[in-house]
């Protein structure tokens, strides 16, 4: 006696292999932690930044071009500063600094790659 398999049983098997392979292609193209831009530790900076306890301190700076911003980092978790563009990159650190030298106008947000609640903000704008 042959066995058939039903519809739905084949549909199934489909969707659950289509799935597995997205799943594995997808993985594939996902953003890993972010490639770090070396600090401008030669630069003085301007304004320091407090990276501790989950928060930018001031989360919001004002500077002009060619100023630096300075990230300090103290606490006992990893955090780190991403630009939204990509422009500056820390690695992730417990304690230390970055430090950042902004050379256009704008407007510069950035986060923690593994704490996204994590936010700032960096103005650069003309005296």
């Amino acid at each position: 006696m042959t066995r058939g398999i039903s519809r739905r049983r084949l549909l199934t098997g489909a969707v659950g292999i289509f799935g597995a392979t997205a799943a594995v292609l997808l993985a594939g193209c996902a953003p890993g932690a972010p490639e770090p831009v070396p600090s401008d530790d030669d630069v003085q900076a301007v304004v320091t930044v407090t990276v501790t306890d989950n928060r930018y301190e001031p989360a919001e700076v004002e500077i002009a071009p060619g100023q630096a911003v300075q990230w300090e980092f103290v606490g006992p978790n990893e955090h780190d500063v991403v630009a939204e563009d990509r422009s500056f990159v820390s690695e992730l650190l417990v304690e230390g600094s970055y430090t950042h030298q902004f050379s256009e106008e704008g407007e510069y947000a950035y986060l923690c790659s593994i704490h996204p609640e994590m936010q700032g903000i960096v103005r650069v704008v003309a005296p």
